[in-house]
This record gives C-alpha cells, sequence and structure tokens, in this order.
C-alpha cells in the first residue's frame, strides 16, 4: 500500500481511472471495463457526454459558487422546475444538497419541523424498514437498516427509528401465502409498530420505493404502498420515500413511486440526479409540508454550505436534459426487458442463483448454495466480491453485496447500467458477467 488516501480498505489500493467515455472507464494501466453498475447506479448517461460537460463548463465561466444565505442561482431555480414545476404527485418544492445521506437528513428533520409546525410536538418517532439502507451519516444510519453497517455504531445511533419488515417475498412470504395476504400481514405489522409507539407520536414510514443495495434491487408487491399509506394516513403520519438509487428514471419512470398508485409526502433523489458529474441529492417536498413551515416559522431550520451548488444543478439540469431530449426512459424500459431476458436465459435454471429481480435498468441476482432450498454460501466465502474481482478481471464493472437476509448472510450482485445502453452493450455484460459467476462459483465448489 503505498497511498496516502483514505480508501475503502487500508489493505490494498485500488487501480487508478483515468478516463471515461460512454459505458467504458479505463484504468492507468490500460484496462478498459464496462461501467456495468454505473459505478453504484449513478452513471446514468455513463461518462463524458458532451452536453453535461458543455453546461458545466458554462456555468463554470459565469458562476462557481454564491451562498444560500444571500443568493439563489438560476441553475439551482431551473432544476427545481424541471422537478417540481409540474407538481408531480403534489410534490411542489425542491431542496438541493450533495448526496443522498444528506437528502435523508434533510427529509428526516423537514418531517419533524412539519410537525412541530402544526402543533403536534409529540412527534418523534419514525419507522422504517429491516435491510434497507438510507445514507451513512448518524442520522441517516440510524433510519436505514443495513444490520452490517450499523453494527460499529449502534451505540450511538438514535433511538428515535424503529424497524419493521422489508417486503421480501422471495423469503419471507409463508408457504401458500398469496400476495394480498402477504401485502395484508406486512401493513398489519406497521399498524402494530404504530399502536405500540403510540400512533400520535409517529412523524413518518421511512422506506425506499425499489430497495437498492442492501436487499438487491426489490420491488414491492402490488398494493403494498397503497397499504403503508393507508396506515400512514389513519394516523395522521408522513410518507417518506427514499429514491436515491432507484429514482430518477432508473426504473423506468422518472419517479420509481410513479408504478405504486401513490405519492409520497417527501421523496428522496440523489444518485442519477445528477448522474455522477457532479454531487448533488436534494429532497421533493409536497404542498402540505412547506404550507406547514410556511404557516410557522417561515424558514426550514437546516443548511449546508454547499446546498444549491451553482455547478451540480447545472449539470444536474443538463442530465435531465439529456433524459428527456433523447428519450432514454423508453431505452430504460426496452433496455431493461432485454437484459431481464438475459439473465433469465443465462441463469434461469442455474443451480446457485435462488432470484433474478429487477425493474428497469436496475436487475439484481441473489445467489444461493442450494436452489431448493434457498440455503446460502458462508459468508467466509466472500462470494459477492469473488463475483466482482472475476467480473473486472473480464472487463465489466458490477456492484456486489453480501449481507442480504440479516447483514450477514446472503450473497447478491447488482446490474445497473447507463440509460444510454445498447442491445449489444447487454448481450456484452451478460456474457462477462455470466462467465465472471461461473469463475467465482468454481472457485468456492
Amino acid at each position: 500500500m503505498t497511498s496516502h488516501l483514505v480508501h475503502r480498505s487500508l489493505r490494498a489500493d485500488p487501480p487508478i481511472a483515468v478516463h471515461g467515455e460512454g459505458i467504458w472507464i479505463t484504468g492507468k494501466d490500460g484496462h478498459r471495463v464496462i461501467d456495468g453498475s454505473g459505478g453504484a447506479a449513478v452513471a446514468c448517461l455513463g461518462h463524458g457526454h458532451p452536453h453535461v460537460i458543455a453546461a458545466m463548463k458554462q456555468q463554470i465561466d459565469a458562476l462557481c459558487y454564491a451562498h444560500t444565505a444571500l443568493y439563489s442561482c438560476e441553475s439551482a431555480e431551473r432544476l427545481a422546475d424541471m422537478m417540481v414545476g409540474h407538481a408531480p404527485g403534489g410534490l411542489t418544492h425542491a431542496y438541493f444538497c450533495s448526496s443522498g445521506s444528506e437528502g435523508n437528513e434533510a427529509a428526516i428533520k423537514m418531517a419533524r419541523q412539519y410537525f412541530l409546525e402544526i402543533g403536534q410536538p409529540q412527534r418523534t418517532r419514525f419507522i422504517a424498514r429491516r435491510q434497507s439502507y438510507h445514507g451513512n451519516t448518524l442520522g441517516a444510519l440510524s433510519a436505514g437498516g443495513n444490520a452490517m453497517r450499523r453494527a460499529p455504531y449502534q451505540p450511538i445511533l438514535s433511538p428515535a427509528f424503529s424497524h419493521v419488515s422489508p417486503c421480501y417475498p422471495y423469503r419471507d412470504r409463508r408457504d401458500g401465502e398469496s400476495d394480498a395476504d402477504y401485502v395484508a400481514r406486512l401493513a398489519d405489522e406497521l399498524e402494530a409498530e404504530f399502536q405500540r409507539l403510540g400512533p400520535d407520536t409517529v412523524i413518518a414510514f421511512m422506506a425506499e420505493t425499489v430497495v437498492g443495495a442492501t436487499l438487491g434491487c426489490v420491488a414491492a408487491l402490488p398494493g403494498y404502498f397503497p397499504a403503508m399509506r393507508a396506515v400512514c394516513d389513519r394516523h395522521g403520519a408522513l410518507l417518506i420515500l427514499d429514491e436515491v438509487m432507484s429514482g430518477m428514471g432508473r426504473c423506468g419512470t422518472l419517479h420509481a413511486w410513479e408504478q405504486e398508485g401513490i405519492a409520497p409526502d417527501i421523496e428522496i433523489v440523489a444518485k442519477g440526479l445528477g448522474g455522477g458529474y457532479q454531487p448533488i441529492g436534494g429532497i421533493l417536498v409536497s404542498g402540505k409540508v412547506i404550507a406547514g413551515l410556511d404557516s410557522g416559522t417561515g424558514a426550514f431550520m437546516h443548511g449546508h454550505t454547499y446546498q444549491a451548488h451553482p455547478v451540480a444543478c447545472a449539470a444536474a439540469v443538463a442530465v435531465q436534459e439529456v433524459i428527456h431530449g433523447e428519450k432514454l426512459l423508453d431505452n430504460v424500459a426496452s433496455m431493461g426487458a432485454l437484459l431481464e431476458q438475459k439473465l433469465v436465459e443465462r441463469f434461469g435454471n442455474h443451480r446457485n442463483v435462488g432470484e433474478i429481480r429487477g425493474r428497469g435498468l436496475f436487475w439484481a441476482v441473489e445467489f444461493v448454495q442450494d436452489r431448493a432450498t434457498k440455503q446460502v454460501f458462508d459468508p467466509a466465502l466472500k462470494l459477492n466480491d469473488r463475483v466482482k474481482r472475476e467480473a473486472y478481471d473480464r472487463g465489466l464493472a458490477c456492484y456486489p453485496m453480501g449481507g442480504t437476509i440479516d447483514g450477514k448472510h446472503g450473497d447478491h450482485v447488482i446490474l445497473s447500467p447507463p440509460y444510454i445502453v445498447t442491445a449489444g452493450d447487454i448481450d456484452m455484460i451478460v456474457e462477462r458477467f455470466g462467465d465472471a459467476v461461473d469463475a467465482a462459483l468454481a472457485s468456492v465448489t
């Protein structure tokens, strides 16, 4: 190890990336890799898109920074107009920060402040889900249910958060239980948690619309979110949907919740908002919540030095212009269907593949030691990481995760390529991924 940078592992330096173009990244050693996961489902346009680069340069030439205590800026105003100017699902205002974690913090604080402003200060509790993830700051980590990431910090996490079961049919639906019965059981569990805490103490229920890295691209069953929304509405609580990974087109619609028959009171966005060209995240807020703040103090008691950053917002505006102008949501839908088809063809009867799941260009493969019993591999084998390394050697970047089931057991790998991906790219991705999986499994069996 020679680097003075704190990398994700202190025991090995990662390769140096020096160039990105389209779906490809080239390392300093010349090794070219298909960005088959868009990093962490971030690089929705791939790398080096000329329209985004030009917009960033134009903004840099005009204005790089202005503090929001004194100024707004044109790029931030335009981005807000793009995101909520048409009031999707009742969302009327936007707040932009620099990451998904910051977005979740803002959502948590705004939800609490809303109830203070409308005269319900007793509401101090949040309910979220196990095996979900909302970010790495202490507040967002408290909200999340990623057992592995929570464990070292458990003594300093907030007790204001409790957790209920995810909607995870592959492992949690009982034998003979219909989709409707399973959804009803989960709604009853949420209702029971409201009652345990005291219904008038709950601020919000928080959930990823499609669960990302922690569970591996798990979409809810039909009727799940309407049932959860009904529980929240019955007790006057808010619904907060985290679409940091699944939103901004990743699942085939700009907002993943558009496919669920409900809308949130607050939505968190990030990765696909700016496509990795600049750090940016944020929240989209309903008119009801904004009206509550406006009728009280008239201010959101929260702020960041780099909120609504001019260059970050300019990049995000350009990314959204490309998604709309090039009709990339149509490509997400068609190439997502092709990716599913190719994964099923390659792995549909594989003895070590338990489930292939996802939506749009957001897919995961969960691995098992035995398909019939769903028995997992020994976590010590780190199968998911072996797949990542074998894929990289074959010129493919994918996104692995262990602890799928409980923070310790279970392996899955995510493929979430850029929205510009072609049919030929999909063929290459699945071929290289399939060969990597075969090699990784051979090394452990």
